[in-house]
């Protein structure tokens, strides 16, 4: 990864240009890089790569069909997969969510992908108020985000898996009640007998063993492959709890109505900027120390979101 020149975007039809004040590193971005995003999405060219999906800044430029008065607001905006690791970005113009003015643009770049599969999720698990919730993956933003909101929506219990007591104690901070290892072993409090949803940012090999703690008519549901896809015969397992009717379900926020999404989204940075959602931020960096940020990210060092700054 290497910083270049590059000439100042123009809009086309549809679009506009923000100048950037925040940048967001996810999880998706080290995937891409590695060129291994295989079943999350199309396979990404790396030669001349500009990494980064989501950005907050002021809308500089707009293209024909843009309102003029979009021009200098502030935003978050989604670029795609790839073309958000610069000081200017190009974003459709449906997928633009103005900020408030309260919001900070690091906060908004942390919660505004995060926190919608977070909450989607949720739906997507039909999770009701008293259920027992497993986060699996949940010292990320979207771990962290369906912590915070199971727990505010009134789950019975919201247990988590993560690397480290030390990191379980920070999630009891946003309504984690039990804190497991990545085996699923307790770490803090009495092991939970079962649990009616598992939000999943994991995958990997170890995914069949959490389809065992699910209770009858429990259901996980997979929302990230940060340790790659799980083993092909984990459909076996389903197999073997016939009778307790568990089920699995793959999620991507790409399915949702953009305007439902969108909606979500502005609700939760208004609930951030009253403080009633955290912005959980690991460390903010120059832009130009994103190849850092990458390594943090490899090493599993980071609790919450990495915020570039141009």
């Amino acid at each position: 990864m290497k910083i270049v020149e590059v000439p100042v975007p123009s809009p086309r039809a549809g679009e506009v240009v923000i100048q950037t004040e925040a940048i967001g590193v996810g999880g998706v971005d080290a995937v891409i890089r590695r060129g291994t995003l295989g079943a999350l999405g199309p396979s990404m060219p790396q030669d001349g790569l500009v990494p980064g999906s989501e950005v907050a800044g002021t809308i500089t430029a707009v293209g024909e069909g843009v309102e003029a008065s979009w021009l200098d607001r502030r935003v978050w905006a989604f670029t795609g997969v790839s073309g958000g690791y610069a000081e200017h970005v190009v974003a459709r113009i449906e997928n633009v969510t103005p900020l408030p003015t309260d919001l900070a643009a690091v906060d908004a770049v942390t919660l505004g992908s995060a926190a919608p599969v977070a909450h989607f999720a949720l739906r997507q698990a039909y999770f009701t108020r008293g259920e027992a919730v497993l986060v699996r993956g949940a010292a990320g933003s979207i771990g962290i985000a369906a912590v915070e909101i199971a727990a505010r929506a009134g789950a019975r219990v919201v247990a988590v898996t993560t690397s480290s007591a030390e990191r379980g104690e920070r999630l009891m901070e946003y309504g984690a009640t039990h804190v497991l290892d990545r085996a699923g072993n307790s770490l803090r409090g009495h092991e939970p007998a079962g649990f009616d949803v598992i939000v999943d940012i994991v995958g990997g090999p170890a995914l069949p063993a959490f389809l065992t703690r699910l209770v009858p008519n429990g259901r996980l549901v997979l929302v990230g492959l940060v340790a790659g896809p799980p083993p092909a015969d984990f459909g076996s397992v389903l197999l073997s709890r016939f009778q307790r009717s568990v089920s699995v379900a793959t999620f991507s926020l790409d399915t949702v109505p953009r305007a439902d999404v969108a909606r979500v989204r502005a609700d939760q940075f208004d609930a951030a900027a009253r403080g009633d959602l955290s912005a959980v931020v690991h460390a903010v960096l120059p832009l130009e120390a994103a190849a850092d940020a990458h390594r943090r990210m490899d090493a599993g060092d980071v609790f919450g979101r990495v915020v570039l700054t141009p």
